[in-house]
């Protein structure tokens, strides 16, 4: 598969605050579509006029745009309400951002670590489906889609337990291959197998299983071709697919292994936006 066609079809993430710092520019030089990385410090001193022209920029050239909220410290099944209400102000922040970017989609962590909140697993789900029941309603009613990311859930029926209730708004399911290597106790396979159907964004990168290395798929352990086969066969639409390198040198290297495997090359694997 020609590369070019792999850099049309993928976002890539980026946070804004180095759009602002120049490489706005270079995403659109380089034909890349961005994934724009938000958080508390650049909302809370967001230039709208900037972020306007940044994704006005993008759309005059052709190119496809997704937001990731932020997602340190917060906790939108926390039992404290103030820390909820933090949570959900960066969430109206993001918000308020749909009209001008009109992103594909906008990803949030759920939020969960069972290693902090088990104990009071029940009152902490019934908070989470509220805020994310609220939030997928008003991404539907802007014309986008929410997309729950996996981070610290150790199988797909334990993602199932916050996921599950809030389909019915609207939101989709954000399939990160690192956070599962890394993070996850049960293997990718089954994850494919319980939650395939449901996949309408995928993250991709790689690590060795230990810890979030960010490095380019086919660098570490992740069984990439799997995935690619399975959805192939499993999910409806063609998911939105985003690279996230944390070093210029591996996006080029993931490019190339999408172009080496071509990810969307079953039939039953297209028919949707990238």
């Amino acid at each position: 598969m020609d590369p070019r066609e792999i850099i049309a079809a993928v976002q890539v993430n980026i946070p804004f605050r180095m759009l602002e710092e120049g490489l706005l520019q270079t995403f659109l030089h380089q034909g890349l579509n961005p994934e724009i990385g938000l958080d508390g410090e650049t909302l809370d001193n967001l230039d709208t006029g900037a972020f306007r022209r940044a994704v006005e920029a993008f759309r005059d050239a052709g190119r496809t745009i997704t937001l990731h909220s932020p997602f340190l410290d917060l906790s939108p099944g926390s039992l404290d309400p103030a820390v909820r209400r933090v949570t959900r102000t960066r969430l109206e922040q993001t918000l308020r951002l749909v009209p001008a970017a009109n992103p594909l989609t906008v990803v949030c962590h759920t939020g969960w670590d069972h290693r902090r909140y088990l104990e009071i697993k029940s009152r902490w789900l019934e908070e989470s489906w509220k805020m994310w029941e609220w939030f997928a309603g008003a991404l539907r009613d802007a014309g986008t889609r929410l997309m729950l990311e996996n981070v610290y859930e150790r199988s797909p029926r334990e993602f199932l337990e916050i996921y599950g209730p809030i389909r019915e708004s609207g939101a989709g399911f954000c399939l990160d291959t690192g956070h599962q290597s890394a993070f996850g106790e049960a293997d990718l396979e089954e994850w494919v197998s319980v939650l395939g159907r449901e996949v309408g964004q995928l993250h991709l990168h790689d690590n060795h299983g230990q810890r979030d290395e960010h490095l380019a798929p086919g660098q570490g352990d992740v069984d990439f071709r799997m995935l690619f086969r399975e959805l192939g066969e499993l999910a409806p639409v063609r998911p939105v697919v985003t690279l996230e390198p944390h070093k210029e040198e591996d996006l080029w290297k993931a490019l190339e292994f999408l172009a080496r495997t071509n990810p969307w090359q079953s039939p039953s694997g297209t028919g949707g936006r990238p």
